[in-house]
């Protein structure tokens, strides 16, 4: 039973996904304290307001804190656009250019009477029935 374990443990897709976890979380940490640091002071330089997470509403006694829904937000934004940029772009075009090769040949030709798709080497037209030149 422990060996099944550790062979569960040390297939290829687990330890992947664990390393894909870890990184995309430090990654979100970054992007956590760029969106705080520098994005929120940059916009809120623009709109008069020095931090968004101060922007609140009482209602009742309750305090809804929109300011920090605002920074998730923009957070959230900018890890999308990260990871799109920086992951699937360049990977759309390494699979695009794997997948890029010499075309290949044709296999079939138009018939030139009923312009049908027949075998490249037919003499004769399995629709029309007319001799192909």
């Amino acid at each position: 039973m422990l060996n099944e374990f550790k062979q569960f443990l040390l297939r290829g897709n687990v330890v992947d996904l664990a390393v894909g976890v870890v990184v995309g979380a430090a990654f979100g940490t970054i992007v956590t304290a760029l969106v705080k640091d520098i994005i929120t002071p940059l916009i809120a330089a623009f709109v008069k307001e020095p931090n968004f997470a101060s922007l609140m509403f009482t209602l009742n006694g309750s305090q809804f804190m929109y300011g920090d829904f605002i920074n998730a937000v923009v957070s959230f934004i900018i890890v999308a656009a990260a990871v799109f940029f920086l992951v699937v772009k360049p990977m759309n075009v390494l699979i695009a250019h794997a997948h890029k090769g010499p075309p290949a040949d044709p296999t079939t030709k138009k018939c030139p009477y009923c312009f049908s798709d027949i075998a490249i080497q037919a003499t004769r037209c399995a629709f029309c029935t007319q001799i192909i030149p």
